[in-house]
């Protein structure tokens, strides 16, 4: 037994070195191959079936005592070995799924490593130090390099003069790397290889800032391709700006991060994809993230909400005058109560948002006899509010909402992504968890896994959402944009989209109203976002009165789920169209979204189980194409053999709730 055991370590020592230089890791299946190179420079290269997606690219760490990882890195040890677990995943779009990985923990002198995994998925790295006391991190260098002639997909800042100070709200610009913007792009973004896709995101953070991207810095980045990583600075000297009591970065440090020296970094992660329906289903940032702190999960509560902000509280045909009151929430909870929505929220105007006075609800709420009333109703509570503002004040506003009956926060206005802030969001994680209130976070950087760590983070922003139809123009293109984010920004994790829309435009007659706002698209495209779109405490955006003159719709699109057993995406095309079906208990739900184009899909139901089904079918009317409020119900028999064909309008999207019977 010990020869055998003996004769396994020794297969992976060599397996893992090719020279003394470079060092591979292989995915369980075959087909990635990923190789650190130690010659004078620290680099990482990768292949997939055989092609180079990332070409051979340097990448390091540098301290403020003038170590530097990435510079002629002297090896201490190396081990190789295998991983297989299952995660169990609450709230996400896999109730539990299996990862299995190779790992290289590659041990450098002056108390550096660097650990790589190949994934089926994808590759991953992180840094780690082993020193004593205090570590600055000066700043983590990479320049990925994929070759000129790729195509990417990059959002980039909104605020180039100020470029981590943004809501991370922006299109994917589509662009061959030699043309693309010298703005920093934020996370994730991806990187169409031929062979194959390639998607850079990370994971686990902790006490580090998010990465950012910059094509083209130089004559030689633009020829070779190069994205190089850029970082926050670490923040000098805050302010107040005089709205809201929302703080800002007014100067900032020589150096990203402050840390002790014993520590991991993030993960740097590769998703790699053959086919564009692997990318939203792709689970490499849930994997790495670290896993759950706080225990007990069984008083989280996922659900849809009725939402103010969106409508402009805008109510008609009632009897009292709409507004930041008892009454106008009183109607909301009503209206959730009826349609079985587990929750309202308060959105900005229920304190006096300017004076940062989260303490002091308006009177005009009467906020304990509103969640009082909610209570006989079964409807809870989630309250808006701006991130310091609740940061300052921390324990004593948890405690005070938890104890009148309060069930969670929707925290808004982070606006950047230094160290920081990254800090402060666990912060907040950790202390609604413990007072069992859930966080909707709004105004902020994508996700990275903190979702599994503290799974009361219940939704992210950080999307192109339907906020923007109160002000954006028509050339951000969202029918393009709703069938693109899917597979890019939502591999990161949930997404608050905040549909629902009723008013609904074609590409010809949308225009941005911000007191009414209309969406583009269909009705039905709307529809779609409750299925193809991760997000287990979503939105109703608009107004009650809306819903109630269309009540079939309204019941259905109510009575969707918003958490799933398991999520398949069984075709679409980046930029073009998605299909995503989603299994909930013995029924599956399926939904479909196009860009601007008319297409035609045939529809497989090969992914059910055996015996008869009902499918309710949640279509573009005839005439969708002109008035993209027209849509129509019907219902049919289906089983695993069965194939329906399903048009869709421009914009057009379409829902189909599969029973089984």
């Amino acid at each position: 037994m010990v020869k055998k055991l003996f004769f396994i370590a020794t297969l992976l020592y060599i397996g893992a070195t090719v020279s003394a230089e470079n060092y591979l890791v292989k995915s369980p299946d075959g087909k990635i191959v990923a190789e650190l190179n130690t010659n004078k420079s620290l680099s990482l290269q990768f292949k997939y079936n055989g092609s180079i997606l990332l070409q051979e690219s340097s990448i390091g760490v540098t301290l403020n005592d003038g170590m530097d990882m990435g510079k002629n890195p002297k090896v201490a040890s190396h081990k190789l070995s295998n991983h297989k677990e299952t995660i169990h995943a609450p709230f996400y779009r896999q109730q539990n799924f299996e990862t299995a990985y190779q790992e290289l923990n590659l041990k450098l002198k002056n108390g550096f490593g660097i650990i790589l995994r190949a994934y089926d998925e994808g590759v991953a790295y992180r840094f780690y130090t082993q020193r004593k006391g205090k570590t600055i991190i000066l700043n983590e260098t990479a320049a990925y390099q994929f070759g000129k002639d790729k195509k990417a997909w990059l959002p980039y800042t909104t605020t180039p003069e100020k470029p981590f100070a943004m809501a991370f709200q922006n299109i994917y610009h589509e662009t061959r790397l030699d043309t693309a913007k010298q703005d920093l792009a934020f996370l994730p973004a991806t990187i169409d290889c031929g062979k194959a896709k390639v998607t850079i995101l990370e994971s686990d953070l902790e006490k580090y800032p998010s990465m950012w991207l910059k094509a083209n810095s130089s004559e030689q980045d633009k020829e070779k391709g190069i994205l190089r990583a850029a970082f926050a600075p670490y923040p000098k000297e805050m302010a107040y700006y005089p709205w809201r009591h929302m703080s800002h970065v007014k100067s900032t440090c020589d150096y990203i991060a402050t840390s002790t020296g014993k520590r991991n970094y993030p993960w740097r992660i590769f998703a790699i994809t053959e086919h564009d329906t692997q990318m939203p289903t792709n689970n490499l940032v849930y994997a790495l993230a670290a896993p759950n702190k706080i225990g007990d999960t069984s008083w989280i509560k996922p659900g849809k909400v009725a939402w103010d902000w969106w409508n402009d509280w805008n109510l008609k045909g009632v009897d009292f005058k709409a507004g930041i009151n008892f009454d106008t929430y009183k109607y909301y909870i009503d209206f959730a109560h009826k349609h079985g929505l587990e929750y309202i929220v308060l959105d900005e105007g229920w304190y006096n948002s300017k004076e940062g006075s989260i303490l002091k609800p308006i009177d005009d709420i009467q906020l304990p006899k509103l969640i009082e009333y909610g209570k006989s109703k079964g409807v809870d509570i989630v309250l808006w509010a701006v991130f310091n503002v609740m940061d300052e004040n921390l324990e004593t506003i948890c405690k005070t909402y938890a104890d009148m009956g309060i069930k969670g926060f929707k925290v808004d206005f982070m606006d950047r992504d230094d160290q920081t802030a990254i800090e402060m969001v666990e912060r907040l994680a950790a202390c609604t968890a413990k007072h069992h209130l859930i966080l909707d976070l709004h105004g902020i950087y994508k996700p990275h896994g903190l979702n599994r760590t503290y799974p009361n983070i219940l939704n992210y922003e950080s999307v192109f959402g339907m906020e923007e139809c109160r002000w954006t123009e028509a050339k951000n293109d969202m029918p393009l944009y709703d069938v693109t984010f899917p597979y890019i920004r939502m591999m990161a994790g949930q997404v608050d989209f905040t549909p629902g829309a009723m008013r609904n435009g074609t590409r010809d007659n949308w225009k941005a109203i911000y007191t009414k706002p209309i969406s583009m698209g269909t009705r039905c495209h709307q529809a779609a976002c409750y299925i193809v779109q991760d997000s287990p405490f979503t939105m109703l955006a608009d107004t009650p009165t809306n819903y109630e003159a269309d009540e079939p719709y309204t019941r259905y699109i109510a009575s969707l789920p918003v958490v799933f057993d398991k999520t398949i995406v069984p075709q679409g095309e980046i930029g073009k169209y998605i299909v995503t079906a989603r299994k909930k208990g013995n029924d599956w739900y399926v939904g479909g979204q196009s860009n601007w184009d008319e297409r035609t899909l045939t529809l497989k139901f090969d992914f059910l189980a055996d015996g008869d089904y009902e499918a309710i079918v949640l279509k573009d009317g005839i005439n969708a194409n002109h008035d993209a409020e027209d849509y129509k119900i019907e219902k049919s028999v289906i089983n695993q053999k069965s194939e329906m064909k399903i048009q869709l309008a421009s914009g057009g999207g379409f829902v189909i709730k599969v029973i089984k019977k």
